[in-house]
């Protein structure tokens, strides 16, 4: 198996040579060069075309955001570049200040964790396919609340509820309260602020600031966030309506898509070029997905998961799901043609559909937690979907039956299909032309 190629970037013999170290060890990845400043990580990138860079964020010439800088430029050269960044900070502002422009092919480590878990083996793993990992203490930074100098208790709690957006209506209920109330208490919390304020008290001066702060703030990582997770789960986070470890039966569709014929094309391709269209077929995918309120789960290799009707339960999952299976389709024949004309190779998808009950949980350890449905529709979507040609979407028989409008399909069995003890009965619908 071939190994990832690593460039290490950092001004510290050390810790380079721990790296290092920590990396041969597993046998997983080759350090291909090191570099110990800005420039000599952007000559060293150019010369070595490594899959994967490591950096330190503060390097010479000043100390300041030379790692990050010079990372967001190779990655502007050199897209399909996966990036681990390691900190000896845990300040939020550094990981949305990395993660600002997207978090795929990303990664924002603490320096003294990262031999924990092997956690920075399976970071470097997850950039060079695309992926992306936030270390937990960073993620628990983004969601630290405003600070709110000499306030009451009751005021520090108010003002928290107001900085983190909540409705007058939401935060009565959740101080058993009455709007009304809370609205006279926001009021007189806020004159008191700002009389203060006038009058130069530095601490109502100092809340003013952050809560402006935590205003702006809060939609930055809002969106670093449901960059990472979920959209929907980022926010049942930041509201502390999740937690790891909580199940919860809901009644989905599942979708699978799959590039046919892939390993085939990457064995002859250019990897540069078909990683970037890798990214675009999962930028237009996750489009599709999103547009029809579908959650986008994961990215495994050229395989794309999503879930209708999780976290937030909807009606019509099915109909929502095969709608974005043919936005999918049409999406994906659109870009085979601009990668015709470049001469490039086309990608066709297959995608699989399945509706039934699962288990949606926040799962994982203390190194990453992630989103997931549970259950046997989302091991038949997986089988469904390998019936399919390029081209086509298969549908399980709850899937089909589910919809509010039935499309021409062709039914499969009731047959045999790997994996599962008792016949199944599915139905292949072509792609839809644009409409």
């Amino acid at each position: 198996m071939a190994h990832i190629t690593v460039l290490l970037a950092d001004d510290n013999l050390i810790v380079r040579e721990g790296l290092r170290a920590l990396l041969e060890v597993s046998g997983d990845f080759e350090v291909v060069g090191i570099a110990r400043d800005y420039d000599e990580l952007i000559a060293q990138a150019e010369e070595l075309e490594p899959q994967v860079i490591v950096s330190d964020i503060r390097m010479p010439p000043a100390f300041q955001k030379e790692g990050v800088d010079a990372c967001r430029l190779i990655r502007k050269r050199h897209p399909g570049t996966g990036v681990v960044i390691l900190s000896q900070y845990d300040e939020p502002d550094y990981a949305v200040s990395l993660l600002n422009e997207g978090a795929a092919g990303y990664a924002y480590l603490l320096k003294d964790r990262v031999s924990e878990g092997d956690q920075l083996g399976r970071a470097i793993k997850a950039v060079s396919t695309g992926g992306s990992l936030l270390d937990p203490k960073i993620a628990e930074s983004l969601l630290m609340p405003v600070d709110s100098g000499r306030l009451s208790a009751t005021d520090r709690v108010l003002l928290q509820m107001v900085a983190e957006g909540r409705t007058i209506h939401s935060i009565s209920a959740l101080l058993r309260t009455t709007p009304a109330d809370v609205a006279g208490a926001v009021e007189r919390l806020f004159l008191v602020i700002a009389r203060d304020a006038t009058a130069g008290n530095e601490h109502a001066l100092r809340n003013l600031r952050l809560l402006h702060q935590a205003i702006i703030q809060r939609e930055e990582q809002r969106e670093t966030l449901s960059r990472l997770v979920p959209t929907g789960v980022a926010e049942q986070l930041r509201s502390g309506g999740w937690r790891a470890g909580e199940r919860e039966r809901m009644v989905v569709t599942v979708l699978m898509s799959d590039i046919r014929g892939y390993s085939r094309i990457a064995e002859s391709a250019d990897l540069l070029p078909l990683c970037e269209q890798l990214n675009g077929y999962r930028a237009a995918a996750s489009h599709e997905i999103m547009a029809e309120k579908g959650t986008v789960m994961q990215f495994v290799g050229d395989a794309v998961m999503a879930v209708f009707g999780a976290p937030e339960g909807v009606p019509d999952h099915a109909d929502r799901a095969l709608r974005a299976a043919h936005a999918m389709h049409r999406r994906q024949a659109e870009l085979n043609g601009q990668w015709r004309t470049a001469g490039l190779p086309q990608l066709e998808l297959a995608i699989g559909l399945s509706s039934g009950l699962v288990a949606a949980a926040l799962l994982g350890g203390e190194e990453r937690m992630e989103y997931s449905v549970v259950g046997d529709a989302v091991n038949l979507t997986q089988r469904l979907q390998q019936l399919a040609s390029g081209g086509e979407t298969v549908l399980s028989e709850s899937s089909y039956k589910a919809l509010s409008t039935r499309p021409q399909a062709e039914q499969v069995g009731p047959a045999q299909v790997p994996g599962r003890d008792g016949l199944v009965t599915a139905y292949r619908v072509a792609a839809q032309p644009d409409r």
